[in-house]
């Protein structure tokens, strides 16, 4: 289904940005990695809306607010 397609690659999306992260391309105070954080995390809260699971959901919704928070603290600087 469509909401898998778009829970995985929220799923390659993060898991690529922890490795540019752990390989120094990205550096953890940038505003690519918060952005690309952000969305890997709602594409995956996306696709929980049709097959939810709570603790995941959660785990979601503060991976998205951190990452938020990471975003106009970049932008700020």
């Amino acid at each position: 289904m469509l909401f898998d397609v778009v829970g995985t690659l929220g799923v390659v999306i993060i898991i690529a940005t922890y490795v540019l992260l752990q390989t120094e391309r990205i550096r953890s105070d940038s505003l690519i990695y918060s952005a690309l954080n952000a969305g890997g995390a709602s594409m995956i809260a996306f696709s929980l809306v049709f097959n939810f699971n709570f603790p995941e959901f959660i785990v979601e919704i503060f991976w998205i607010a951190i990452s938020v928070f990471g975003i106009v603290k970049a932008l700020r600087r």
